[in-house]
């Protein structure tokens, strides 16, 4: 099966929610980074791509350093334009490869299988992630009266695998790739919310509406979303990934999150964990 063909690779939304009264915020979630650690697995597969054209393995701070840009958000592309920035393409160099032999390529290495088919036989390095969080997170948030979903770029089978396979979430509300144009255009995020909220319109009379992402993207996406919808109250919450939490690379984390806050993130956490805490610190009038 072609790794482009559309038709496997969207998600249907979840009907909108009817009850008589709306929660009191919505908080919807990048997966990657946020909710699993791809470090040895999207991005690992971005590093073998790259090498696999190019001979050389780009370094984490230089994939780091692509998406502080805000625009790269989809790995496949990312991994063209490494390539295209190591010289591929130019005078005495091998051309570029076409983007869908990349995708294949790139899919052999994340997937290591048929992305369309039985995950118990993907042998790639999807399964590589550990989980951030766990299935009594989300009930926690359910609980203190707080919708979530997840808007991500991530290819549906891979987002669907992490959240209903790994979470046991049942039918979780879900953007991802090929539902919506590429972060940082809000439009899946401003989709879901409003599906979220049922007959309530993104406005003054709703209830703010945050997104815990782990890239500038992700936070120029709630920049982008307030310029369309004005009277709605965003939060754009942030979180470094996990590749950064350690302490080899204790020294990057710093410039990171100030890139973050430098994009307009409201509010830069430790850990996804403790979202919800930061989430009541940002409601809570002064």
């Amino acid at each position: 099966m072609s790794a482009l063909k559309a038709e496997s690779q969207t998600t249907n939304l979840p009907a909108a929610v009817t009850g008589p009264l709306p929660p009191r915020a919505i908080l919807l979630f990048d997966i990657d980074g946020v909710i699993r650690d791809v470090g040895g697995s999207y991005r690992r597969a971005i590093v073998e791509t790259v090498h696999h054209y190019s001979g050389v393995r780009p370094e984490p701070g230089a994939i780091d350093a692509l998406k502080a840009e805000g625009c790269w958000n989809n790995d496949w592309h990312a991994s063209l334009e490494l390539l295209r920035r190591s010289g591929l393409g130019t005078a005495e160099r091998p051309p570029l490869p076409a983007f869908p032999e990349l995708v294949a390529v790139f899919n052999s290495f994340y997937f290591g299988g048929d992305p369309a088919g039985d995950p118990a036989t993907w042998r790639g390095f999807i399964g590589d992630e550990p989980l951030l969080v766990d299935r009594g997170f989300f009930e926690a948030l359910t609980a203190a009266d707080v919708a979530w979903g997840f808007v991500s770029g991530a290819e549906p089978p891979s987002a669907r695998f992490v959240l209903q396979r790994r979470l046991g979430l049942a039918d979780p509300p879900l953007i991802a790739m090929g539902d919506a144009p590429d972060k940082p255009d809000p439009t899946g995020f401003l989709r879901l919310a409003q599906t979220l909220l049922g007959p309530v319109p993104l406005g003054p009379s709703a209830p703010p509406v945050a997104y815990l992402g782990d890239t500038v993207a992700d936070v120029l996406t709630v920049q982008q979303a307030r310029e369309q919808a004005p009277e709605q109250r965003f939060l754009a919450l942030a979180v470094a990934p996990p590749h950064l939490q350690r302490p080899e690379t204790a020294e990057r984390r710093g410039p990171y999150e100030a890139q973050l806050r430098q994009a307009g993130a409201n509010a830069v956490i430790p850990a996804t964990a403790l979202v919800l805490a930061a989430l009541d610190q940002a409601l809570t009038p002064d």
